[in-house]
């Protein structure tokens, strides 16, 4: 992305462990798991003794509807309901027929259109059929998360052509993945949801038709899944060797150091940790814990102190990049993560996709369209993340002249604006106080320069909450990139993302240059393209 150092300065980049290993996985009484980090539970089933698996999860639920952005819905709630179409999660974006037996598409994916298998029906034994269909998109479209309704809304045109055919045509502003994530639809019944329980947050369940039913509910503590024994497509080559387990259960710890404890008490099964500190100190000499970490080619987190630009302080780039340079992060990679972190650069880092050189003609085209908006170093600089291999005075001392060309000035050991005499005071979300001592050396850089930062831990509702409502100044948080990367571009980057409560643009952004980048992304015909 040749539109790297620009946004760069939205946010101080950190990244996960070691670039090209995966975050590493303990497990009990296990000799192996497939990488499949998205479905763990599709291990190969002679390598767990016991018809259960068990995994812990921090925080708590309060509805049984996910669907929707109210509320925070329990964990593996997909299980219980089939799409149209189904991902295999070792290929960038591939799908494979699931209620959909086959599709019809033109070349220019104007449109789709599918045929539904005969044998597709609900738990309750009903049969799937187009009223379904077109009763799910229309919830979606209507209700949905806004991601969803953003692509839904795309469709101008449904044809019912008999009860197991159904035609969609994309008016203007569809591209290449729209008809993809249309076909990543889940099936609803019609018959048994009305629209007012698809717009409520509830612990009523929805009837299913996935390979799993909902055994059993602790409100906001524990859920448990069955495996549906007359699941309709078990047999379907998309799901041989998948869903193993006669029951999968989540429970739900309030805190991760909890969750760590409960783990080497055998509570649950497997835990993917993210601390590397734990990870190197916190299951050595623990009978029966296995420990793997699996390498991998897929673009890495891009976890970031994000700053929210709807925020006035926060709109000076010079401001941003002052902030950006006291971050010490050579000190934090190695007196907090026994120097297991690398910096990041770029945000498909550890994949083919990341940016490693100047922009090239192709990716000129689009920039010189927008040189009068975009910095002079987006057309003859690499981007780097500041360093402070050598120390972080000279990074202060940066970051100082920056803020006084600003305006900022120290009056009384505080820094204020010259002009309004307004204090340089801002708040840091967290949503675990294991984030603390990430953020606690920044924040005692920033005091340095007279700046006040605030560090608010909330709980994950809450957390949740702040986000999708972009209620901070700033927020320790991260973005998730794929090999396929599409048109969640849009709803990461784009300036018609930067006031929609619950889109990903966290970071406020709006960009002309940013906007046609983003929206070319999934118009691209060719990897190379890409």
């Amino acid at each position: 992305m040749p539109i790297l150092y620009f946004v760069a300065f939205l946010l101080i980049n950190i990244t996960s462990v070691n670039a090209e290993v995966m975050h590493g996985i303990a497990m009990h009484g296990a000799s192996k798991y497939k990488s499949d980090f998205k479905h763990l539970e599709y291990a190969d089933p002679n390598a767990i003794k016991t018809g259960e698996i068990k995994y812990a999860q921090k925080g708590s639920f309060d509805s049984l509807n996910s669907h929707i952005i109210n509320g925070t819905s329990a964990k593996g709630l997909q299980l219980t309901y089939d799409r149209l179409m189904a991902r295999v999660w070792d290929e960038p974006f591939a799908l494979y027929g699931l209620v959909a037996e086959k599709i019809d598409i033109p070349e220019d994916r104007s449109s789709i259109t599918f045929y539904l298998r005969d044998n597709a029906k609900f738990h309750d034994g009903h049969k799937m059929d187009v009223d379904d269909v077109i009763f799910s998109h229309k919830m979606y479209k209507n209700f949905g998360h806004p991601v969803r309704r953003r692509v839904y809304s795309l469709v101008n045109k449904i044809d019912r052509i008999d009860d197991r055919i159904i035609k969609f045509s994309f008016g203007e502003g569809y591209d290449g993945e729209t008809a993809l994530i249309l076909s990543m639809m889940p099936v609803l019944p019609e018959h048994a949801i009305s629209e007012a329980d698809f717009k409520s947050t509830s612990l009523n369940p929805f009837l299913g038709s996935g390979p799993y039913k909902i055994l059993e509910v602790d409100n906001g503590r524990r859920i448990t899944y069955e495996r549906a024994q007359d699941y309709w497509a078990k047999d379907l080559p998309i799901n041989i060797g998948h869903y193993n387990f006669d029951k999968i259960s989540y429970i739900y710890y309030r805190d991760n150091a909890v969750a760590l404890e409960a783990f080497k008490a055998g509570d649950y099964d497997l835990r993917r940790e993210f601390d590397t500190t734990k990870w190197f100190n916190s299951y050595n000499g623990l009978d029966g814990i296995v420990k793997e970490e699996l390498e991998h080619q897929r673009p890495e987190q891009v976890k970031s102190l994000i700053f929210n630009t709807r925020r006035d302080l926060f709109q000076d780039i010079n401001v941003r990049y002052a902030l950006n340079l006291v971050f010490d992060f050579e000190w934090v990679n190695k007196n907090l993560y026994n120097g297991a972190f690398k910096r990041i650069d770029s945000f498909f880092p550890n994949s083919e996709l990341a940016a490693r050189e100047l922009p090239n003609q192709n990716e000129l085209k689009i920039l010189n369209k927008y040189q009068d908006i975009l910095p002079k170093e987006v057309f003859n600089q690499i981007y780097q993340s500041p360093n402070s291999k050598n120390g972080i005075r000279s990074n202060m001392i940066k970051a100082k002249n920056l803020l006084e060309a600003s305006g900022w000035i120290i009056k009384d050991n505080i820094l204020v604006n010259e002009d309004s005499g307004v204090e340089f005071k801002f708040e840091i979300l967290l949503n675990s106080p294991l984030q603390k001592k990430l953020v606690s050396s920044f924040q005692n850089n920033l005091k340095k320069l007279g700046i006040i930062a605030n560090i608010r831990v909330v709980d994950s509702s809450q957390f949740s909450g702040r986000l999708d409502e972009f209620d901070y100044d700033m927020v320790l948080y991260k973005w998730t990139n794929s090999l396929s990367p599409g048109n969640e571009q849009m709803n990461y980057w784009s300036s018609g993302a930067a006031d929609r409560n619950g889109s990903r643009n966290y970071t406020g952004l709006r960009n002309k240059a940013v906007d046609e980048i983003a929206d070319s992304i999934a118009r691209s015909i060719t990897r190379q393209d890409l």
